[in-house]
């Protein structure tokens, strides 16, 4: 992104800043939510049952996202021992790819329903980008997240399909490789290996399928 302001694409990247800010907020936002119904109340008590970013987006996360394109958010602290369910981690992990998306599928019905019935603020090409790249971006945090290697979502959900023994090998080598593993891919990714390009073209793949408004306006 760092190289849309060497160009001076301001604007562009002030877009492109925004929905992942929105994206990033609502995915942590959904992970404390979830917590709390199953009774942990960690996230609330920390001021994460929130929208505002300023309680999610972490200062040093979000300058990785300008410079190399990867960053992330403050993770939300939760407590096992206040979970009212044995699947309640399975749920809180899921959680927060789920409002992902959930916000990519409302982002991109919006967009096209109102590029179909003449609202104004839908036109353009900028609009089209903005709208268009927020919700692609939701579906790449939700792949990216489920990945099950490292600190990611899907390390914690992973194990609940596996057999006992299975799941407790797998979270002994997850936790010791899992983040290296993560951090190799991130390395590869940055010196020019397309392995998230991969994600994106998926991600991108999954637009029609979660588009249910017709494009044809209305006679």
């Amino acid at each position: 992104m760092i190289e849309l302001l060497m160009r001076g694409q301001i604007a562009l990247f002030l877009i492109i800043l925004v929905a992942i800010i929105i994206s990033l907020t609502f995915h942590e936002f959904g992970h404390a939510v979830t917590a709390k119904l199953f009774g942990d109340d960690t996230a609330e008590k920390a001021g994460r049952m929130t929208l505002n970013p300023l309680a999610h987006i972490d200062p040093m996360g979000l300058m990785m996202v300008a410079l190399i394109g990867f960053g992330y958010a403050k993770p939300v602290p939760t407590d096992p021992r206040k979970f009212k369910s044995l699947w309640a981690d399975m749920f809180v992990s899921a959680a927060g790819p789920g409002m992902n998306l959930l916000i990519a599928i409302v982002t991109i019905n919006f967009y096209v329903f109102g590029l179909t019935n003449g609202w104004a603020f839908t036109q353009g090409d900028g609009a089209q980008f903005f709208f268009v790249f927020l919700a692609l971006i939701n579906l790449i945090l939700m792949i990216f997240n489920l990945i099950p290697i490292g600190a990611l979502d899907g390390h914690y959900i992973l194990p609940y399909f596996l057999p006992k023994k299975m799941a407790q090998s797998y979270r002994y080598w997850n936790q010791r490789y899992g983040n290296h593993l993560l951090l190799g891919l991130i390395l590869l990714s940055v010196v020019g290996v397309p392995i998230f390009s991969y994600v994106w073209r998926f991600g991108q793949s999954l637009l029609p399928f979660i588009t249910f408004v017709g494009t044809t306006a209305p006679g």
